[in-house]
């Protein structure tokens, strides 16, 4: 569905107040009620626009903004539609909501599939679960889509402390691989160890490049921490099989991005074929697809 208009709303328990847009599902804010920090970036746009963007049907660019399947070419932009279209509000209580998106005339015209888009968020203490459930709607056809998260973070956190007085850190202490970006698109093919077994102090240099992309599985948390406050956000998610990192490029922004991914951009060198594509989900007729990550903040 296609309306001028969005809703706001708003959750809350005794510890933070959320507020989603009913325009993408999207996250907008993310308050401590105890010191009224607000842990969502805002969305200045002389940074970067959006706030934490649901991915779908597609992570990444792909290569020439398009797609085959079916022996027709489609036109996509990167990250895909749904984060631009209004949702529906499923049902609605003080500390939860499910919002969907339904597959459409509109959608069909870039994206050849019958779906159902559900995108909960429930609060529990200090933070907030985001989980999303694909639902191929079609009895009789598969589907493909990826899905991804991409909440961003305002750091500083506080007026006291600075971009680079922050540190990325992460459980368990191991090297997962590092997914190098060449322009637009993943160089997989010049994958390297990335050093997640240390923590990694925050520099503006670190995105030069754009986004640091990681291979995941299993459970793994990411975090925003310092040694000059007490107030942090961490990241929560199992079986992602990738995660971004990212800051609009050397821009200093004071934001960074952390984006767990069921799927990922094209490589240069990509056949445009869906059913070849990189990271790519798969669902059979009328079958379900669910995910999850939690944001919590102290």
């Amino acid at each position: 569905m296609i309306r001028e208009l969005e809703a706001l709303i708003k959750l809350e328990n005794h510890f933070i107040t959320v507020e989603i847009s009913e325009k993408g599902a999207e996250q907008i804010s993310l308050k401590n009620k105890q010191n009224d920090t607000d842990y969502l970036w805002q969305g200045d746009p002389t940074y970067w626009n959006r706030q934490a963007p649901v991915l779908f049907p597609f992570v990444g660019r792909l290569k020439d903004n398009q797609y085959q399947y079916n022996n027709k070419t489609y036109s996509m932009n990167q990250h895909g539609f749904a984060r631009d279209r209004i949702f529906e509000v499923a049902n609605q209580s003080e500390t939860a909501v499910t919002l969907y998106l339904l597959s459409d005339e509109e959608s069909r015209k870039v994206y050849p599939f019958d779906f159902c888009l559900n995108i909960t968020y429930q609060l529990e203490d200090s933070s907030v679960n985001v989980s999303y459930q694909v639902h191929n709607m079609n009895a009789d056809e598969p589907m493909y889509f990826s899905i991804g998260g991409h909440p961003g973070f305002n750091v500083p956190l506080t007026d006291e402390t600075s971009f680079e007085d922050y540190y990325l850190s992460f459980s368990p202490k191991r090297s997962r691989t590092l997914i190098p970006l060449k322009g637009a698109y993943i160089d997989y093919d010049n994958r390297t160890l990335g050093q997640t077994n240390t923590d990694i102090a925050l520099k503006w240099r670190l995105f030069d490049e754009d986004a640091l992309i990681y291979e995941t599985k299993n459970k793994n948390v990411f975090s925003i921490l310092s040694d000059k406050t007490t107030h942090g956000i961490s990241v929560s998610f199992t079986d992602f099989p990738y995660v971004g990192i990212w800051s609009p490029a050397k821009l200093k922004a004071p934001l960074v991005c952390i984006e767990p991914w069921y799927g990922i951009a094209d490589t240069s060198d990509s056949t445009g074929r869906l059913e070849d594509k990189l990271g790519i989900q798969f669902l059979k007729p009328s079958e379900q697809f669910n995910c999850e990550y939690t944001i919590s903040v102290f």
